[in-house]
């Protein structure tokens, strides 16, 4: 039988910062590079994992406020991120609450969209990085 998951409170951190409460939507794409591992004599493409290619796009709300997107984010534009953790519960870790972390990420970038009558955003897409899943 299918089943599905209904996320009420996501947790999205950079750094030490959560960004929980200004983050709207989060999209992790998780991929290995893939290789051709062909020789002579090989009837088909065959291939091996390479290195990892991540990225994680994260809707925020513009807040100025301190501790917020824009004091969180401002200076990280053309750095490499130490970690950022992404967790589909605020509880604990656990096979049903896995928690995500992306290592080493670059924000190459950090687009802000204001709009007469609605609510200041910005979109930020990272980079790279080592990503892993701990589930303890």
């Amino acid at each position: 039988m299918a089943t599905s998951t209904y996320l009420s409170n996501p947790v999205i951190s950079i750094g030490a910062v959560d960004l929980s409460d200004q983050c709207t939507a989060a999209t992790l794409t998780q991929t290995i590079q893939e290789l051709q591992a062909n020789a002579f004599g090989s009837t088909a493409v065959a291939y091996v994992g390479g290195l990892q290619n991540n990225s994680l796009t994260l809707d925020l709300y513009w807040s100025t406020a301190a501790s917020e997107t824009y004091a969180t984010l401002k200076s990280l534009v053309g750095t490499v991120i130490a970690t950022v953790t992404i967790k589909g519960a605020s509880g604990a870790a656990s096979p049903t609450n896995p928690l995500g972390t992306l290592s080493g990420s670059y924000l190459p970038s950090l687009p802000i969209v204001y709009s007469l009558g609605e609510l200041s955003t910005c979109s930020i897409t990272l980079m790279g990085g080592t990503f892993a899943w701990t589930e303890a």
